[in-house]
């Protein structure tokens, strides 16, 4: 279904509930076990009335600073590692007590970047999510920080939450942080006004949405900007506000800030490809390829490439860009990039002449491509 507005929350069938480090730890980086039971017991409420939760956690490596007698959030990536293989444990043990008090079963789904770039990996993680929730259990997901090898952080677990919307069909996101809302300017800032609703995203270009997460998160306005973005071209509206609020945000009481539905729902594919797969190379195009592709319904063939960049094996994803290097969409490439060099800037009836059949295929065909969306 597709929500109108945030009164239609409590029909909501399937929602992600996101929630950062900074709503589940206290001033001193220990977990606060208050705050995680009082989380599961809103989560429990609605599981019990017949709706279902995922639960994208962050906290981690925050639940791991206090019992590796750090005095904050590591910076290098091994002891990150090691604090979230500590902190991990004690995270999921105090979820699954929590529910447990309410009856109900939680499984942990730990992922990395990997499980969303490689188009396998990302099948087999919606279909182990899918099956928890028929079976009845509360998926609660969090980034396998204990292996990450290029960062530590997945956008502080907001881009992972919006992807983890789509592979589950989520009727809504809600994003639990430390601030109750998006606001115009610095929340601090006298005079600084708590923004209702935004219906698109050039009603909040003028903001400035810089800063870094708090001190034991990753994760800023920026990055939450960009997992609504995710969600809401891709059919799933999103609330943003504080953790304490969350039981308002389900019910469907004027809490945070609402961000309407910019677009229309997406396959898994599709997403798969427009924000989680990693790209392996660039394909340079001429005007008129790029006019065609961004009128939509155009293969990409070979006369209208003039450059090619990067190493790719037939079947990975590309960037599609302009003569400046501007992003016009991405694709799954049918030739290696071996293979190209040779074929671009030719006819399809001179492919097939020279080089035989096969030669004169589309590089890129247009049900294999997305168009580029704005990413903040």
């Amino acid at each position: 279904m597709t929500l109108a507005d945030r009164s239609h929350m409590p029909d909501a069938e399937r929602v992600v509930i996101k929630i950062g480090s900074s709503s589940l730890t206290g001033p001193d980086g220990r977990l606060d076990v208050q705050a995680v039971r009082a989380l599961v017991d809103v989560i429990a409420a609605r599981h019990l009335a017949g709706g279902q939760v995922v639960l994208v956690t962050s906290g981690s490596v925050a639940a791991g600073i206090d019992p590796l007698g750090l005095a904050s959030r590591p910076r290098d990536l091994a002891t990150a590692q090691a604090a979230a293989s500590v902190g991990q444990g004690m995270l999921i043990a105090r979820y699954s007590e929590a529910f447990a008090a309410h009856g109900l079963r939680s499984a942990q789904v730990l992922l990395t970047a990997e499980d969303t770039v490689r188009r396998g990996h990302y099948r087999n993680a919606q279909r182990s999510l899918e099956r928890l929730l028929e079976l009845g259990v509360v998926p609660i997901v969090n980034e396998n920080d204990a292996v990450a090898t290029n960062e530590i952080r997945f956008g502080d677990n907001d881009r992972l939450a919006a992807l983890v919307s789509h592979l589950v069909r989520a009727d809504a996101m809600i994003l639990l942080t430390d601030v109750d809302g998006l606001y115009d300017g610095p929340p601090d800032r006298p005079g600084a006004s708590q923004i209702s609703v935004v219906n698109s995203p050039q009603e909040i270009e003028h903001i400035d949405i810089g800063g870094t997460g708090s001190a034991v998160g990753t994760g800023g306005m920026v990055t939450k900007i960009a997992a609504m973005s995710i969600a809401t071209t891709s059919g799933i509206p999103t609330i943003l506000t504080k953790a304490t609020n969350v039981a308002g945000a389900l019910a469907g009481e004027q809490v945070g800030t609402w961000f309407a539905v910019t677009g229309k729902r997406t396959t898994r594919r599709r997403l798969w490809l427009g924000h989680a797969a990693r790209v392996r190379g660039r394909l340079v195009l001429d005007d008129g390829a790029v006019q065609a592709i961004k009128r939509g319904g155009a293969s990409l063939l070979p006369a209208g490439i003039t450059d090619v960049k990067g190493e790719f094996d037939a079947g990975d994803p590309v960037e599609l860009v302009d003569p400046a290097g501007g992003v016009v969409a991405r694709g799954l490439v049918a030739f290696d990039s071996t293979e190209l060099p040779e074929l671009i800037g030719r006819s399809t009836h001179w492919l097939r002449e020279r080089l035989g059949e096969g030669y004169d295929r589309e590089v890129v065909h247009r049900d294999d491509l997305v168009l580029a969306r704005v990413r903040l």
